[in-house]
C-alpha cells in the first residue's frame, strides 16, 4: 500500500510539470516576439507629455495671495452687473465669479501683498456701498520673461 502512494505521488509530483512538457526551454534557444503598434499611440504619447507640461508651467503661475471678494449675493443678474463695474471702472483687474450653491461670489484681483489688496479695496468701496472685503486666495502671478523666450 505503502509502494501505491509513493508511485501515485511521484506521478502527481511529475503531472505539476505538465506545463514544460518534453521540449523544455534552453538558454540557448532564441524566441521572438513580433510586436505591432499602432502609430497614433506615439501621438498620444507626444499629446499627453505636452498636458504634463503645461499643467506644470500653469502650477508654477500660481501662489498664495489676496483677492476681494466684491460681491456675495443669490442673484445672477446682481453678480454679472457688479462683474460689468468692475470690468468698467478697474479694467486692469481680473474678475472672477463663482457658484457656491445658493451664493454667486464675485472676486477680484491677483494681489501678492495684502497692502496692495487694501488700496483696491478702498478705491472700489466708493463703487460697492455693501462692502469690500479682503480673502486669502491662490491668484495667479505674471510669468517672469524667460531668458529662453527671446
Amino acid at each position: 500500500m505503502k509502494k501505491l502512494f509513493v508511485i501515485l505521488s511521484f506521478f502527481l509530483y511529475q503531472s505539476g510539470f505538465a506545463q514544460t512538457g518534453s521540449n523544455p526551454v534552453t538558454a540557448t534557444s532564441v524566441q521572438t516576439v513580433i510586436v505591432h503598434k499602432d502609430p497614433r499611440l506615439d501621438l498620444l504619447v507626444k499629446k499627453k507629455a505636452e498636458v504634463n507640461t503645461t499643467s506644470k508651467k500653469s502650477k508654477a503661475r500660481t501662489a498664495r495671495g489676496y483677492r476681494l471678494l466684491v460681491i456675495n449675493t443669490n442673484s445672477r443678474d446682481e453678480a454679472i452687473k457688479a462683474k460689468t463695474k468692475v470690468y468698467t471702472y478697474f479694467p486692469e483687474l481680473k474678475a472672477y465669479l463663482s457658484y457656491q450653491t445658493p451664493y454667486f461670489k464675485l472676486k477680484a484681483g491677483n494681489f501678492l501683498t495684502r497692502d496692495e489688496a487694501e488700496r483696491y479695496r478702498k478705491n472700489m468701496a466708493t463703487f460697492f456701498p455693501k462692502g469690500v472685503f479682503i480673502v486669502n486666495d491662490i491668484v495667479e502671478v505674471k510669468p517672469e520673461k524667460d531668458s529662453t523666450d527671446d
